[in-house]
């Protein structure tokens, strides 16, 4: 008797805390819903960052590129002063590096947002030839001041 009344509040036990905690269908709807507006606000959000990210990289380099050309316009001015002899080499090598900067410059301006990884990595290499540019000139006014 003790045994029978053990086992029937046991179970008693056992089927109500596995009916409480089962939520009823439209719960379950709820929550996904829920869940999925929770995500929708997240990718909404990221992608904002994202674009920011790319308008406020596009504003960086379009400042350096604005420079670079100051420095090769000062660069040329500087030059006519130079002998024959030079001004051939260093016009030569202005124009390769005015060149080199109109092409970063249409470079960024035809990007396509096509992903976050694949702007991470377009960045990068961007960055890098940005800085190899960026010393190409400075090397370019040294040599001149030598």
């Amino acid at each position: 008797m003790k045994k029978s009344i053990l086992v029937l509040v046991a179970s008693t036990l056992v089927i109500g805390s596995i009916i409480t905690s089962c939520s009823t269908p439209a719960q379950k709807v709820e929550n996904a819903q829920n869940d999925v507006n929770e995500a929708n606000k997240n990718l909404n959000k990221a992608n904002d960052e994202y674009l920011a990210d790319i308008e406020s990289y596009k504003k960086e380099t379009a400042d350096k590129i604005a420079d670079n050309d100051r420095s090769i316009a000062e660069f040329k001015a500087r030059m006519e002063s130079d002998k024959k002899e030079a001004k051939a080499d260093y016009k030569k090598k202005v124009a390769e590096l005015e060149k080199k900067n109109s092409d970063m410059k249409m470079k960024m301006d035809e990007y396509k947002a096509d992903g976050k990884e694949q702007w991470e990595k377009f960045k990068l290499e961007f960055s890098h030839d940005m800085d190899e540019l960026g010393k190409s000139l400075k090397n370019l006014t040294v040599r001149n001041v030598k």
